[in-house]
């Protein structure tokens, strides 16, 4: 599929200075990696030192070389990243200038609602949206218990959408591509959830490598790098590696806090202004969840979550 990078950049364009040539990075493979130009011409590229942080989503000026790769010449700043820890705790982009957050889980392997919880966050920390899209509905009366249904409907009372979908016979594909016009979407969850089955259903011209499911119920991971695509409506959508865990970059207490939003209404009303909402006298968010104002559930996973990071600490 070509698309002119003038018209297909997407809301990164907006954040580019003038140079000779420019384009958003496809995917990335060590040193090297794939753009898509302005006339929508795939180059393959050589990036240097400088630049090595380059991900998924950027936007690059790139200069001709006769005698091999383009070469990556400059980064444009981004408007966001999504980011974790890499093995010495520095933060690694895993995909920039996103506009929202795709979580998609499945019946099997089964949900990880606290991995849910912690893209929400994550969401919230790069100021983008979060959906989540519950794949695999024909497993739901094998799979799925009551907390997990209860889980889904926490989501929707603080407004996030959730959307069920079926990759194999395309249900609620069409509820997914309503989504993407104007924005650059990022898939992201476990492996073997159906991120890639799902993306194929959005771009059938495409080929994408699709995985199983091992006898242990754990998705086999297929995508070992971010890719980007261009979708109808200028969108773009990022298929992204499946993980078993996912841990925000620059993680600390407040960005916990933050990143439960159903919070904000009732924590200006606490009585300390950095209110942990965990032992704190007049704690206007506990109140609330004795009042069933806020799902006790995420509230649960809150507390762990908290325990986890000052036991890290």
């Amino acid at each position: 599929m070509k698309q002119r990078l003038s018209k297909k950049i997407g809301n990164a364009k907006s954040l580019t200075k003038k140079c000779q040539h420019q384009g958003r990075v496809i995917t990335r493979y060590g040193a090297e990696l794939i753009l898509l130009d302005e006339t929508g011409e795939h180059i393959r590229c050589t990036i240097r030192r400088k630049n090595e942080n380059i991900a998924c989503g950027d936007v690059v000026c790139w200069q001709p070389n006769h005698q091999g790769n383009a070469v990556v010449t400059k980064v444009q700043a981004r408007k966001n990243a999504l980011s974790r820890p890499d093995r010495r705790g520095s933060p690694k982009a895993i995909a920039a200038n996103i506009d929202q957050i795709i979580i998609v889980c499945s019946w099997l392997p089964k949900p990880s609602w606290m991995l849910v919880d912690q893209y929400m966050i994550a969401a919230q920390q790069i100021n983008a949206d979060a959906i989540v899209v519950m794949n695999k509905t024909d497993l739901a009366e094998q799979y799925a218990s009551d907390k997990d249904w209860q889980a889904l409907k926490e989501y929707e009372s603080i407004d996030y959408k959730v959307i069920a979908t079926n990759a194999l016979s395309g249900e609620g594909i069409d509820k997914i591509q309503q989504e993407l016009a104007d924005k650059t979407s990022i898939f992201v969850g476990q492996s073997g959830v159906g991120k890639s089955s799902i993306i194929a259903q959005i771009l059938p011209e495409l080929t994408i490598k699709v995985g199983e499911i091992s006898q242990s119920g754990e998705g086999k991971h297929t995508t070992t790098t971010a890719d980007l695509y261009p979708v109808g409506n200028n969108g773009f959508v990022i298929d992204s590696p499946g993980v078993r865990d996912f841990t925000p970059a620059k993680l600390d207490t407040k960005s916990i806090r933050q990143g439960y939003r159903e919070f904000k209404p009732y924590a200006k009303y606490c009585r300390f202004n950095n209110c942990s909402h965990t032992h704190e006298p007049n704690c206007q968010v506990k109140q609330a969840v004795e009042n069933k104002e806020i799902p006790a559930g995420r509230y649960q996973r809150y507390l762990v979550k908290l325990t986890m990071l000052m036991t890290a600490e």
